[in-house]
């Protein structure tokens, strides 16, 4: 009968943290047309953003004519249980002369926003920015040109990677204690950019589905 205890608390305890290890949260399902929850927000022009086909999937498509607006989800996502942030993304072309450590070049074909709210203290809001960059080297990091309170990090650079979809992991917790020196322990907000407003350009994007999961 012990025995039998003892096993059965065994069995749990490897459910348990199997159970937890696939742990999924997912922020955008754009391949089942799911923009639920989504909200958009304009700084210069629309982007504009709609679902359609791209090799034979449904994704999240982003058109920029010398606009900037973005999506964003607010969700809190408890990064102790699912510090993973997966997505994939597609650019054809990148954008030409901008200096993006500048304002006047701060445009990119794609970016992914995480952001770790300030609450009440909203100056205190943090937001971790991964972009396709146009020119800057993979795994570069600087601060935005705009605000010392958001840290971009080029996954993607110019036209190697351009013309097909690619996937990203990255661990939020690791790259904002990197970027911030600080263990974060939940984010706020997910966002999308398309952006060509200061260099008065034009760049699309594709952007499939986004989640978070526990390894």
């Amino acid at each position: 009968m012990r025995f039998k205890i003892m096993l059965g608390a065994a069995l749990l305890a490897i459910s348990t943290w199997a159970g937890a290890a696939n742990e999924e949260l997912i922020i955008g399902r754009f391949s089942a047309g799911d923009l639920n929850e989504w909200q958009s927000k304009a700084f210069q022009g629309e982007t504009r953003y709609r679902l359609m086909e791209q090799d034979g999937r449904r994704a999240l498509f982003a058109d920029s004519q010398g606009a900037a607006s973005g999506l964003y989800r607010e969700i809190q996502v408890d990064l102790n249980r699912t510090p993973w942030l997966n997505w994939s993304w597609r650019v054809d072309k990148v954008l030409n002369g901008v200096d993006e450590r500048s304002k006047a070049g701060d445009d990119y074909p794609a970016r992914v926003y995480v952001v770790a709210s300030g609450g009440a203290a909203f100056w205190k809001t943090r937001s971790l920015i991964y972009v396709w960059s146009s020119n800057q080297a993979v795994g570069a990091t600087w601060n935005n040109a705009f605000t010392g309170n958001a840290r971009m990090m080029a996954l993607r650079s110019g036209m190697k990677d351009a013309g097909g979809w690619v996937s990203e992991k990255r661990n939020i917790r690791a790259d904002f204690r990197q970027l911030f020196g600080e263990d974060l322990h939940q984010i706020d907000a997910v966002a999308l950019m398309t952006d060509t407003d200061n260099s008065g350009q034009s760049a699309a994007a594709w952007y499939g589905d986004i989640y978070f999961t526990a390894r």
